[in-house]
């Protein structure tokens, strides 16, 4: 991110590592709290994985999981607005992403 013109934009600017811009596939995620923090922890759950592993875990400030609660709203908003409504699945969550079928293709 670079703009000369604007100091704020140079003071905001991030960096992002070649090994980051990839990203973690991740389509479960688990939630615990104390006092002090909120830890998320995002997993992957493959078939043919015997249990789901930890790909990443980001532990926040209190305030800071209500900001990004606050942002994930905001960006579910507009992403509806955009592309239509996100469709939850009727009945109760589960933790088991893939149906438990033989798994043939």
């Amino acid at each position: 991110m670079e703009n000369n013109n604007n100091p704020q934009a140079e003071q905001n600017s991030i960096e992002l590592r070649p090994e980051v811009a990839m990203g973690i596939y991740s389509n479960l995620a688990l939630i615990s709290h104390s006092p002090t923090d909120f830890v998320l922890d995002f997993l992957q759950m493959l078939p043919g994985m015997p249990r789901p592993t930890v790909a990443s875990r980001i532990i926040l400030a209190p305030e800071h999981a209500k900001r990004l609660l606050q942002a994930l709203n905001e960006n579910i908003y507009k992403y509806e607005q955009e592309f239509g409504k996100i469709e939850m699945p009727e009945g109760p969550r589960t933790i088991a992403p893939f149906n438990t079928g033989s798994g043939e293709a």
